[in-house]
């Protein structure tokens, strides 16, 4: 369908040709939109019996975008739009999208058709496997999954990227330009600050208490109500984009109009839903402010999964974690839980919010733990990738170094090595993203504060528009027109750095402990 007639000649022009090229990759895209249906309907609404079935359906689709997207008339026009002025004179949006599109469909090329498929199909088994070891603890019910899915990525590492270090070939699809020394060299300076920052806290005789959260009943319809409520006046936009329940959360983008957020709940852990939808919202935020006019096209892309995270860790941490924020927030809390949060202050409140202490959930975690437990992914599935430890040898691996870390053994698999879904769906080098993106976000939010000095006085009266606007502006509106460091070092005028992060930990937690 993409191949000139008669009555449509070669395109020769530059103009010409990068209009077929962006008209094709338009038309991938909305491939790949239907292949994105198929993967929230998976983790929202699938029967399970509808498992197989499910996975010959990924495995066809991913073959169909594969080729479509590696069609040899496309790497054709951007080859010789490579060579056009279009690549050296035309505007920012032209001559990243050649670059970028070019880029993309070299690497998409070298991947054979029975790899593209057989990932697909593994990643959908693998998922609904892990639901189901999940829930029984049973590390057998996903060990020979997750031998096949590390296999396949060795090899998909392998195909697409030989000049690189494997681990790094898979970082490189969710990080671009990152690699996993520099990044192992980040974390270390980061643990430096966290470890003795962990034990500071527990030692401390000045404890913020959680029990209002822990101890107390909040109906999860009520929940339901609240969060989505939250999301609406932050500024996730419902007419395009929904929320719904799964067992593990996640965002994702159907099409430009149409996002989709998830989250889990539980009545007796208000934090679960409510950070999890902040966390998620931040992520459909972005994707309902890239450039809609670039859909399909790089200049309407996420820059990189570390600058996804940056958006969503901000409004999870750095503002729904403020007190400024519950200044506003707590009378909806209170008029969505009258019975448990009606006596409640917003003293007693952010306090709660404030309380560290290792727990084995990473996406249940406090602030100041939660990148011991990324760090801990990190670490295990470099070595995996490395071949430095069998996949056999996972639970083991975990349990020993969660002690090390946590000062605690998990008391079952459901609680370690089974708890993320994310070795079973093939997202092998996602983690470290999480942890580079809260780093992202604390230096983003110090450029907010030079940029809009009231933020407080705005988050204390649930004015986002602002917040919202600037982040609009400065990050989403450059969709994939950089990468992560040089979009961050841009917006912020300095280079990357942890040292923001490590600063805000040791503040705001030094000042609730009375460090």
């Amino acid at each position: 369908m993409n191949q000139p007639t008669p009555s449509q000649p070669r395109p020769s022009s530059p103009d010409e040709l990068f209009g077929a090229a962006c008209g094709h990759a338009r038309r991938t895209a909305v491939l790949g939109s239907v292949e994105a249906v198929l993967g929230w309907d998976e983790q929202t609404m699938l029967p399970p019996a509808a498992a197989a079935h499910r996975a010959d359906q990924a495995a066809e689709m991913a073959a169909i975008v594969h080729r479509q997207r590696t069609l040899p008339e496309q790497a054709d026009r951007l080859e010789r739009l490579a060579g056009s002025s279009l690549a050296t004179a035309g505007t920012p949006e032209q001559r990243a999208t050649i670059r970028l599109l070019k880029s993309d469909v070299e690497k998409q090329a070298r991947l054979p058709q029975r790899l593209v498929e057989e990932l697909a199909r593994a990643a959908v088994e693998g998922q609904q496997a892990w639901v189901a070891a999940r829930a029984s603890s049973s590390w057998e019910g996903l060990r020979p999954h997750l031998v096949r899915m590390f296999a396949l990525k060795r090899e998909q590492a392998a195909c697409q990227r030989p000049d690189l270090d494997p681990y790094d070939a898979l970082l490189d699809d969710y990080e671009p330009g990152a690699r996993w020394r520099g990044v192992a060299e980040r974390f270390a300076l980061l643990r430096e600050v966290i470890v003795p920052l962990v034990q500071a806290c527990i030692g401390s005789s000045r404890r913020p208490d959680d029990g209002l959260f822990s101890q107390r009943v909040y109906p999860v319809d009520a929940q339901q109500a609240f969060v989505r409520e939250v999301a609406k006046r932050i500024g996730f936009d419902f007419n395009r984009g929904r929320l719904d329940t799964t067992a593990h959360p996640f965002c994702t983008s159907l099409g430009p109009n149409d996002c989709r957020i998830t989250t889990r709940w539980n009545d007796r852990f208000l934090p679960t839903a409510l950070f999890g939808v902040l966390h998620e919202a931040g992520h459909g935020l972005y994707e309902q402010g890239l450039p809609r006019e670039w859909y399909g096209l790089p200049p309407g892309e996420s820059a990189s999964l570390g600058i996804h995270e940056s958006q969503s860790r901000l409004w999870e941490n750095s503002i729904g974690r403020s007190r400024p924020f519950w200044n506003w927030c707590l009378p909806l809390a209170k008029a969505a839980f009258p019975q448990a949060l009606g006596e409640v202050g917003v003293e007693e409140f952010h306090d709660a919010l404030m309380v560290v202490r290792p727990s084995f959930i990473r996406v249940e975690a406090d602030e100041v733990t939660y990148n011991l437990h990324v760090m801990l992914r990190f670490d295990l599935e470099r070595a995996v990738v490395h071949g430095e430890l069998a996949v056999d040898d996972l639970p083991d691996a975990w349990n020993e170094r969660f002690e090390r870390d946590f000062g605690m053994r998990p008391p079952d698999n459901a609680h370690g090595v089974l708890q993320d879904i994310h070795w079973s769906a093939g997202l092998i080098g996602y983690f470290p993203t999480y942890t580079l993106g809260t780093m992202f976000a604390s230096q983003l939010l110090a450029a907010i504060r030079r940029a809009i000095p009231d933020l407080d006085a705005g988050l204390a009266t649930g004015r986002f528009d602002e917040l919202l606007g600037w982040l609009r502006r400065e990050v989403h509106a450059e969709g994939r027109m950089l990468e992560s460091e040089p979009l961050i070092e841009r917006v912020t005028g300095m280079p990357v750095s942890g040292t923001w992060l490590a600063e805000s930990l040791r503040e705001r937690y030094g000042r609730a402990y009375g460090l």
